[in-house]
């Protein structure tokens, strides 16, 4: 195995990758799983689903946007949702709603930690989404299967066939 070398954040944020963008932990660049049609769809179909909501209820709904969620960590949701107020280009203030949709090659021990990162930083609704097997998950105490995706302080209910075919 090759040795690693370390970047700087300042270097990471100014870096492009040719395929998939790449998430940034403790100075080093970590690839993510290439999503497949299906994860593209149902990412697509949360976004609308929020993008459809954005001038009533003051949503800024975005696609894999980098956020930095501590000096040495920068995360790249599938979705994510900023509420009442727009974020900074690279955001820095936890998002409302947070939504990675599983792709067949992800690990669980990877995403669990990914969940767990957005939790820590405040994250009030954190989901997982797996559209091969048209479950949702959400991450509270744990990660439990739920029929729904609620954000009840602002009365949004997720309704799987919303998302799923």
């Amino acid at each position: 195995m090759g040795a690693k070398s370390a970047i700087s954040l300042e270097q990471y944020l100014h870096a492009t990758f040719p395929d998939v963008d790449r998430e940034y932990r403790d100075g080093e660049i970590v690839e993510r799983s290439l999503p497949d049609y299906l994860h593209g769809r149902v990412q697509g179909a949360i976004f609308a689903f929020f993008w459809a909501l954005r001038s009533e209820l003051a949503l800024f709904p975005c696609v894999e946007t980098r956020m930095r969620l501590r000096s040495n960590l920068v995360l790249i949701p599938d979705v994510a949702v900023f509420y009442p107020d727009e974020p900074a280009r690279v955001p820095d203030t936890p998002p409302l709603v947070v939504a990675e949709v599983l792709s067949l090659d992800d690990r669980l021990t990877a995403v669990r930690e990914k969940l767990e990162e957005y939790k820590a930083w405040g994250v009030p609704h954190v989901w997982l989404v797996d559209p091969h097997t048209k479950r949702l998950y959400m991450r509270d105490q744990g990660l439990v299967e739920v029929t729904s995706l609620r954000i009840p302080e602002l009365g949004i209910e997720l309704l799987p066939n919303r998302i799923f075919e």
